[in-house]
């Protein structure tokens, strides 16, 4: 037997959504269930529910995707983070503003176990600011033994050189043992600020990534299964497990990027708009060449900013679980939600709380539940419905990236929300099985790995810099799961610093493959 099938999840804020998929990409099966607080709960319901409708394929799996909402969620509630010992090597050229200090309170008491700035760090073309203080760096690390429980290390332009980072990793280890450690050079880009604060996201978020993976194994050893597991990342693409136990901060933002690559999937174009509409909120996006595309401004994570290259989005607190409050004018749309409550609460349900899919059902946009809306709730409903098709055109404007009519492809177990007709689409489109764009988006990533570097040009000139930005980028795809040999370069981005006395360019090189089969 062929074994040559990928099973994608993604779990969304009411319904988990599982799909499988063949090597080819065809749709095989598909389920959702709804999501359970534990939220592995409905990772384990999901896949039972997928692998009854695929029969007898399910020793064909070879792989697993996750598209979680797990990292989010642990910032957003502080909750499940380690606490990390912040060291920035940048004294005395950074010392005015000093680590965390763009942090939540709440968020920083949660996360940070000691931070501190010892001297070091490099110029743009590679000279030290200062030399390294490894006897300040150890006596940091001796003074949090025994309460931190992972190390965040930043330095200034590691771009151009990782040397001081590296060393302080070696002192952290040898100070603190087996403690994990995430160092700037490989979570961020150029800003320093941003690119700390990503660090120590990062750090505080492996035990959140460990717990993860491990109920992902366990609800799939649940169902006989131990396929090559894998995480969906910002960037619509895939990263293996053992990669994601190191950089689980590169989840954050998947969801939406999942719904890109599946909406093109879907639906066979490569340039639309794209509403993923699902029971708690919508997410309205442009999609470039079949990827999300990428907001050009610092994307704010829990309160933090930082320099994460994330998919660019309009997000509305509208799903099909949104509650519409009132009976007379004016009617409240959201911003709560019944959540994955939705088939208990829902009047269409059998229960007493008016939801967005209540007013849908009582427009005839689509036919869901066993209860038909009360007459007397049909004018509030139908309020609330004007209200939402107002605000998802609103959405749909500002998330345009040229001007004109475009297509929308709509996606998502709420799609029913957005009308047949939308100011500034040309055409809506409702392609089949958009209601699991978000799991196909997951089983059919393929695998990344981006560097960004600041560059002298050298002896061997702009070529030699850009062939060894793009090798670097190339290994780290494979080293993320890709297949050496269908890995390729995918973008490359030049941008002259034209403000420094000698020849500088920003380098940014992303590569990307399919998945490494065995």
């Amino acid at each position: 037997m062929r074994a040559d099938l990928r099973l994608g999840i993604d779990v969304g804020g009411t319904n988990t959504d599982a799909v499988v998929v063949d090597r080819a990409d065809v749709l095989l099966a598909k389920a959702k269930a709804p999501t359970t607080p534990d939220v592995t709960a409905g990772i384990a319901a999901a896949i039972e529910a997928v692998l009854d409708g695929l029969g007898e394929g399910r020793d064909r799996i070879t792989h697993a995707m996750l598209g979680t909402t797990h990292a989010t969620n642990a910032l957003l509630a502080r909750d499940g983070l380690r606490r990390v010992a912040v060291l920035r090597i940048g004294g005395p050229a950074t010392l005015a503003v000093p680590p965390l200090a763009t942090f939540p309170a709440d968020l920083r008491a949660a996360v940070a176990v000691g931070a501190t700035v010892v001297a070091g760090g490099m110029e743009f073309d590679g000279t030290e600011i200062a030399p390294f203080d490894a006897d300040a760096t150890a006596r940091f690390f001796d003074s949090v033994a025994g309460r931190a429980q992972a190390v965040a290390v930043t330095s200034v332009f590691p771009a151009v050189s990782d040397r001081h980072e590296l060393a302080a990793e070696a002192i952290a280890r040898a100070v603190l043992g087996d403690v994990h450690v995430s160092l700037s050079h490989e979570i961020g880009s150029i800003g320093l600020i941003e690119r700390e604060n990503a660090t120590v996201l990062n750090a505080a978020l492996v035990g959140v990534a460990h717990t993860v993976a491990h109920s992902f194994g366990d609800a799939l050893e649940q169902h006989g299964l131990r396929p090559a597991r894998y995480f969906a990342q910002n960037d619509g693409t895939l990263m293996e497990l053992e990669y994601a136990l190191r950089y689980p901060v590169l989840t954050i933002g998947c969801g939406p990027a999942n719904s890109m690559r599946g909406a093109a999937h879907v639906s066979s174009l490569r340039d639309a708009l794209v509403a993923d509409v699902g029971g708690t909120s919508t997410e309205v996006g442009a999609m470039v060449n079949g990827f999300p595309g990428e907001s050009n401004e610092s994307v704010g994570i829990a309160g933090v900013r930082t320099n994460f290259r994330m998919p660019a989005l309009v997000t509305l607190p509208l799903g099909g679980g949104t509650i519409v409050s009132g009976g007379d004018r004016p009617v409240r749309v959201g911003p709560q939600s019944v959540g994955y409550r939705l088939a208990e609460s829902a009047l269409v349900f059998g229960g007493s709380t008016q939801t967005l899919t209540d007013a849908a059902v009582a427009a005839g946009r689509v036919e869901v539940g066993h209860c038909a809306p009360h007459p007397r709730h049909h004018p509030a409903l139908a309020q609330a419905l004007a209200c939402s098709d107002a605000m998802l055109a609103e959405a749909i404007d500002r998330a345009k990236v040229v001007p004109g009519d475009q297509p929308l492809v709509v996606v998502g177990g709420g799609g029913f929300l957005v009308p047949d007709d939308v100011p500034g689409v040309s055409e809506v489109h409702r392609p089949p099985d958009h209601e699991v764009a978000n799991a196909i988006g997951a089983a059919i990533g393929l695998v990344s790995g981006q560097i960004e570097r600041i560059a002298r040009f050298g002896a061997g000139g702009r070529t030699a810099a850009i062939a060894e930005a793009c090798e670097s980028a190339r290994l780290q795809a494979v080293r993320a799961g890709a297949d050496p040999e269908c890995t390729e370069i995918v973008d490359v981005e030049e941008v002259p610093l034209a403000y420094l006395t000698d020849p500088a360019v920003r380098i940014r090189v992303k590569a990307a493959g399919t998945l490494r089969f065995v």
